[in-house]
């Protein structure tokens, strides 16, 4: 079988084509492509909804018939079309919806709509080495912050998550105070790798208390008061004093990540961590969790770099297994900008 996977949901087009390795093709992702709207939003300095939708009408389309030449298939070559339902800015998510959908009539195919988070987190298993049941997942991106005990596909228990700001859009805020261009989070990142550690010191919020969730605008504001007292004292703020602040505020970010990760791990008496989405990237991230996972005896399992942002890959992968299970929309689509990742079917 072999799905059409379309991710409509904020500010990138991603498109791909999933074959579950059951026919004349392997399994996996025979092909993808996505388009970023980093260009298209960075003079706003985040992104504007009506501008994503708008553009996501220019490329779906386009996308689509790049990656079928691509395969070289054909829509008769396809058993489904899976596109992102939700979360998302519903008119970025109607564009997907209403393509997805009027494709799989047209085409006499299934449509299956897909939750954006259950895709994000079972991005890892279209690695090599696939996490088993049951595991811990650390959902974190720009729009989510969650940790979620995963027994089965679509058997998920929320164990906290984020009662403010989402971890990305905390990196993407400090960036901007910082003077980085938007997206700021990998270009913090980048910057804070030539930071002196001990300089600034930042809270890790919520870590003082029991529970899970999380809560990063406290973060974001000891910043920008350091910020503001080294230009009061100074005047400006040198090159390496930026560095140290950058450094500072991934490092206290990292810290209560990982100390909410080890919590849970421990409270579900489970060794085995995924961690997803747009911040799964991060390199100093993955380094603190991969020593949680050793102390532990225990593994942590990510997608390849460039299945951690939204892409059309992981909506394919998600939308495969819910195909199987039976699961297809009749002639009506709906947008859900707001969808509970617990309130899900088990497959």
């Amino acid at each position: 079988m072999r799905i059409l996977g379309i991710e409509t949901s904020c500010d990138e087009t991603g498109i791909a084509i999933y074959d579950d390795g059951k026919g004349d093709l392997p399994e996996g992702i025979v092909a993808h492509r996505l388009y970023s709207q980093i260009a298209v939003h960075a003079d706003y300095g985040g992104v504007v909804p009506e501008l994503a939708s708008r553009d996501h009408v220019r490329k779906t389309i386009p996308l689509i018939k790049e990656v079928l030449a691509e395969a070289n298939l054909t829509p008769k070559d396809l058993d489904g079309v899976a596109y992102t339902s939700g979360p998302g800015l519903v008119g970025a998510l109607l564009v997907g919806c209403s393509i997805g959908r009027s494709l799989a009539y047209g085409w006499g195919l299934p449509a299956v709509p897909v939750h954006h988070m259950e895709g994000h987190l079972l991005a890892p298993m279209l690695e090599d080495d696939v996490p088993e049941f049951p595991f811990v997942a650390l959902l974190v991106s720009g729009g989510h912050t969650m940790l979620v005990r995963v027994d089965g596909i679509g058997q998920y228990e929320l164990l906290g998550e984020s009662v403010d700001d989402a971890a990305g859009e905390a990196f993407d805020k400090t960036a901007k105070l910082l003077g980085l261009d938007y997206p700021g989070g990998p270009a913090l990142s980048k910057m804070a790798e030539t930071g002196v550690k001990g300089r600034f010191k930042f809270p890790r919020p919520m870590t003082d208390r029991p529970g899970l969730d999380f809560s990063f605008s406290g973060l974001k504001t000891a910043t920008a008061t350091a910020i503001r007292k080294e230009i009061d004292i100074h005047g400006t703020m040198d090159e390496q004093t930026h560095a140290d602040i950058a450094y500072a505020f991934q490092e206290a970010v990292v810290d209560t990540l990982a100390i909410k990760c080890r919590r849970a791990l421990q409270q579900c008496e489970l060794t085995r961590l995924v961690i997803a989405g747009g911040v799964s990237a991060n390199t100093a991230l993955r380094a603190k969790l991969a020593q949680i996972t050793q102390k532990v005896g225990g593994q942590v399992y990510y997608p390849r770099p460039e299945f951690c942002t939204d892409n059309g890959a992981m909506i394919a992968f998600a939308g495969m297994q819910r195909l199987k299970a039976g699961t297809n929309s009749d002639l009506t689509f709906k947008a859900t900008p707001r969808w509970p990742l617990d309130s899900l079917s088990a497959i």
